[in-house]
């Protein structure tokens, strides 16, 4: 099968080459999939693509009309994809949903551990000669109420690892898991008792019409005075502009985010040549209590290659005239 992938990330193609092992033919581009560079997919049966890639409509009839019938997204996450739209045109559509919940739920804990301990501080502090511990007075995670909205496989690791440092655990989700309960103690709640409740509150649901902003003025307001936020997930599901205001009244005591609503066209990219042209984003950066990275909770040896084997298997089984198992 002739393949197409867009935005290939220079650490990712080995990984995919590797899995592949010359089965299918593969062109590889840097560039995202746009309307202006749709027509690199022509004569290519199936496109691979990313995070940054347009999958609106009028791009997936371009991709038609060039021969394409496969669409193969290498993450979990489909928000980008018109999937109506694909499934009116004829186009099959599969994603890797659980390539390591794990490398996620640590990411999100290694946020944690590094904004309770004021790590970012210490490590200025050091590099600067300065070895004082006054403004370092961190806290322990044992026997602290941890919040997890989306309690899905990710969400189901991050429980197990902080029932591991002693957490107090409450869930929130439309499919409540009882399993949770039994094996961490994990109780279910409505999101209003969560806030209330919860010194950290860790995000991990999809993005969707239901989802975006989720947490906004109002659900951040119900927040514990001072607590922790954690967006691992998807960076619509936070309003960054309440965000701001809830760290500037103090509110929000922490934010560590690893998604960011408008990371498109400055994530994944060296932009150290160019100005910061978003003013939100510089602001967030300004305050000494948040920490942010550049979407790279799912960046491990281990996840990686699970995306590419589940991605090159998707194409096989295409190939083989069967439906991709996790054909959406």
């Amino acid at each position: 099968m002739n393949v197409t992938v867009f935005s290939t990330l220079a650490f990712e193609r080995p990984f995919l080459e590797r899995a592949n092992a010359g089965r299918h033919e593969v062109r590889f581009y840097e560039a995202a999939l746009t309307g202006q560079t749709a027509p690199l997919a022509q004569g290519a049966l199936a496109v691979s693509v990313f995070g940054p890639d347009d999958l609106s409509a009028p791009v997936l009839e371009q991709l038609w009309a060039h021969g394409v019938r496969y669409v193969l997204v290498r993450a979990a996450g489909t928000d980008q994809v018109d999937l109506p739209a694909a499934h009116r045109l004829g186009l099959r559509v599969a994603h890797v949903p659980d390539y390591s919940p794990h490398a996620i739920a640590e990411h999100a804990v290694a946020l944690m551990l590094a904004l309770a301990r004021h790590l970012r501080r210490a490590d200025q502090q050091l590099r600067a000669n300065d070895f004082c511990l006054d403004k370092l007075i961190g806290f322990e995670l044992h026997n602290k109420t941890v919040g997890i909205v989306g309690v899905g496989h990710i969400g189901a690791a991050l429980a197990g690892i902080l029932h591991g440092f002693g957490c107090r655990l409450l869930g929130e989700d439309v499919q409540p898991n009882p399993d949770l309960a039994r094996r961490y103690g994990l109780a279910y709640v409505a999101l209003p008792e969560l806030c209330a409740r919860a010194d950290i509150i860790s995000l991990h649901t999809p993005l969707t019409a239901q989802t975006r902003h989720l947490f906004n003025d109002q659900v951040l307001s119900q927040m514990k005075p001072g607590a922790m936020l954690i967006n691992t997930g998807r960076g619509g599901v936070l309003d960054t502009a309440a965000a701001l205001r809830a760290l500037d009244s103090g509110r929000l005591g922490y934010l560590g985010l690893d998604v960011y609503e408008a990371e498109k066209g400055l994530f994944f990219a060296n932009h150290t040549r160019d100005p910061l042209r978003d003013a939100v984003f510089a602001l967030l950066l300004t305050f000494p209590n948040v920490l942010v990275t550049g979407h790279q909770g799912y960046l491990t040896r281990e996840a990686l290659t699970n995306i590419a084997e589940a991605t090159v298997a998707s194409l096989d089984e295409w190939a083989s005239g069967v439906p991709a198992d996790h054909e959406l």
